[in-house]
């Protein structure tokens, strides 16, 4: 197989993974989303498992359901409105909470 099929398998299951765990971060079921895009189920389990590729017009859908950037989905890079978002939680939080989460972070870039 060529360079190129492999990473375009690869990158269809980083995909995949990503509208996985963002899926059931928001607690939806394949179900919900497939009805929601308008698709089959058989749809969506392929996408989560890299299975196929997705059409533009699905991505748009899908980004607007599981409520990222299509960049998330194509790259895992998270908009800056998401993590604008994130800035702001983080700011609500106590002193020491802040310096848990930024261990917690240290601790994970060190991984």
């Amino acid at each position: 197989m060529s360079d190129r099929r492999t990473g375009d398998k690869e990158l269809l299951k980083e995909m995949g993974q990503r509208i996985s765990a963002r899926r059931k971060e928001l607690h939806l079921t394949q179900e919900q989303v497939a009805e929601k895009m308008g698709t089959s189920l058989q749809m969506v389990s392929n996408l989560e498992h890299g299975k196929k590729a997705i059409r533009p017009e699905n991505l748009a859908k899908l980004c607007n359901i599981l409520d990222v950037s299509a960049d998330y989905i194509l790259r895992g890079r998270r908009s800056v409105s998401e993590i604008s978002d994130f800035a702001e939680r983080y700011e609500r939080l106590s002193g020491e909470h802040q310096r848990i989460i930024g261990e917690l972070i240290e601790s994970l870039i060190d991984e």
